[in-house]
Parts: C-alpha cells; structure tokens; sequence
C-alpha cells in the first residue's frame, strides 16, 4: 500500500505520491478482532460467554482532547485516541472516527483517506457486537513518539510540496485488552507501532491529523 502525503490540492497530493512513492512504502498489515469472538488461546484474544450489562458504565478509558499544537504531544493524543474503546459503554468505533475526523485537515483532501485509515484500527459494527458479550475494552500506553529517519528523504524528495509543518511521527506502544472469560478476567498486552501523519505550525496554529500508516507497519 502506498501512503500518499498530505497537501492542499488533489493535483498535489498526487503528484507527492508520486515523488515520494520510492520511499514511504508500507505493507499492508490488516489488524483481526475476529479472535475475540472465538476460543483463541493466542495473544489478544478476550472471549466470554457472560452475557454484557444491560446498562452502560462508566469508562476510566478517557479518550483525550485533540488540541495540541506541539507535534509529539499531538500524535500521543490521536494514538491514545485511537485505541480508547470500551464496549460496556455506549461508546462505538464511530464515535472514535468522528473524534479524529474533527481535527482532519480542514481543506477535506485527505479526510477520504484518513476514515479509511481509522477503519483498518477499529473492530466493524458485527464485532462490536460479539466483544461485548464478553466486556471488552482497549487502551494503549505508548512508549515513544519519534520522527522516522526515512522522513528525511521523503521532505527532501517532496521539496515544497509538502505544507510546511507537515511531519511524521512513529508511535510505539502497548496495547492493552481486557475482558471477562466464562466469568473471570482476563488480559492481554501487544507490542504495536504505525505512524502518524500531521500538519502543525505555521499552517494551522494547531495540529491537524491527515493520514495514518497501517498498524505494525511503520514508516521507520
């Protein structure tokens, strides 16, 4: 899969594709929840045949305000964001993806991709369903937000056509579960990466989200 980099105007967001295409490659890596939903001993996989509360409960799973305007301080907020989700509550995988929509790019050209980008993170509605019959919920703990060597090239290679204050940032985390197992808790932590694409100052006075890599397949 090719990350296209972000940019003002569908011409250019096309053109940077192309200039960059050499250097921003990321495999494509498709996250499974499917595991919840069976009897999977495997790493990351919380089942339950506990039926969920009838009534919703309060979360400590806080996601948090997206207003940075510091590009590392920015990029842990959208991957605390990203993976915040509990399904005990009344919260759901759209309303993650209307959280991080509202600080896309405000000119629109990447917002497209960037659903799709928040899509491949988050469980569909049919799973959602099937994780909270066993009281699933997710978090992350990241560990490090770093600008990949390989930007470097990629701004050099894309000379103006990037919007300035346009930057990479690689998460690296833990993501954690946990849920409830024929009537026990259980818990699971997975090492994860991916990074984060953003424009910040002097553009916008605050960071704005554009594209996201696919998980465990970062810009390194």
């Amino acid at each position: 899969m090719w990350i296209q980099l972000p940019d003002t105007t569908g011409t250019r967001w096309r053109r940077l594709l192309v200039v960059a295409a050499g250097v921003l490659v990321l495999l494509v890596a498709v996250v499974s929840y499917a595991a919840f939903a069976n009897h999977d001993p495997s790493p990351g996989a919380v089942t339950t045949a506990k039926p969920p509360s009838s009534e919703p409960i309060a979360t400590p799973i806080s996601p948090p305000s997206l207003d940075a305007a510091e590009p590392e301080a920015f990029a842990r907020q959208v991957a605390t964001a990203l993976f915040a989700w509990d399904t005990r509550t009344t919260s759901s995988p759209q309303l993650v993806t209307e959280q991080l929509v509202s600080v896309a790019d405000p000119t629109g050209e990447s917002s497209a991709g960037l659903v799709a980008d928040i899509a491949n993170y988050l469980p569909t509605d049919q799973v959602w369903i099937e994780l909270r019959k066993y009281e699933t919920r997710q978090w992350i703990e990241v560990v490090s937000a770093s600008v990949p060597d390989l930007w470097a090239t990629a701004e050099a290679q894309a000379g103006d056509e990037l919007l300035p204050g346009t930057t990479a940032l690689t998460i690296r985390g833990t993501r954690h579960r946990d849920g409830v197992w024929e009537g026990e808790d259980v818990a699971s932590q997975h090492d994860v990466a991916f990074t984060v694409f953003i424009v910040c100052a002097p553009t916008y006075p605050e960071c704005r989200l554009l594209r996201l890599s696919r998980l465990d397949d970062p810009l390194e």
